[in-house]
């Protein structure tokens, strides 16, 4: 079965950088475009970032262009999420996501 692992999230000052992880496992996941969504508190998933099966397709949501770099390594099943110059409305849970599927997330914190 399809399992996503996150990991990585944390708490930080403005301006700070995490980087968070996702292994995938369950699938053949050098087939298949992943993305990161996220939870802001109260409100409902949005999306944050998009890759395709080879790394070289990415797609950003715009409160998030230029400070997020979205990656993947084919080789260890796992997609990345570089967040920089984080903000406070970068709050939230962040979600590895593959078709409809998604991980248990991993909380980021901003203050």
């Amino acid at each position: 079965h399809v399992q996503l692992v996150e990991s990585g999230g944390g708490s930080v000052q403005a301006g700070g950088s995490l980087r968070l992880s996702c292994v995938a496992s369950g699938f053949n996941f050098a087939e298949h475009g992943m993305a990161w969504m996220r939870r802001p508190p109260g409100q409902g998933l949005e999306f944050v970032a998009s890759i395709g099966r080879f790394g070289g397709a990415t797609n950003y949501a715009d409160s998030v262009k230029g400070r997020f770099i979205i990656s993947r390594d084919n080789t260890k099943n796992t997609v990345f999420l570089q967040l920089n110059s984080l903000k406070t409305d970068d709050t939230g849970m962040y979600y590895c996501s593959f078709g409809t599927e998604r991980g248990q997330g991993t909380q980021v914190t901003v203050s």
